[in-house]
């Protein structure tokens, strides 16, 4: 599992490196993004744009991540590939998160 950040203001972008979120990766998932995100106050936006698979054990690294985060901080999801966006949208999960199509969108979104 490898994440990899960068600043885009006004958002800090974490792109996920791998092509599942599971079972087998989901606790490191959780660390890792938890590592990312921790230092940096604001929005947060996770992109999912390479990852074709998450399970239930995904979401839920995904969900606590979320709920980990400080007063100052959010999380916002973008990139989702039909599969992904069906697990958020079958679990409500779409109704949890801000979603955006890309990063770009995101990044220029005013959320708030």
């Amino acid at each position: 599992m490898n994440l990899s950040s960068s600043q885009m203001e006004p958002a800090h972008v974490v792109t996920v490196d791998s092509n599942r979120i599971d079972a087998a990766v989901a606790i490191q998932f959780k660390d890792l993004l938890r590592a990312k995100m921790a230092p940096i106050e604001g929005r947060h936006i996770l992109d999912l744009s390479n990852v074709e698979f998450v399970d239930s054990s995904g979401l839920g690294a995904i969900v606590a991540a979320m709920k980990m985060m400080e007063d100052n901080q959010t999380l916002e999801l973008a990139g989702l590939n039909p599969g992904v966006a069906k697990v958020f949208s079958l679990t409500r999960m779409d109704t949890v998160f801000v979603i955006h199509s890309t990063v770009e969108e995101g990044v220029s979104a005013r959320v708030g």
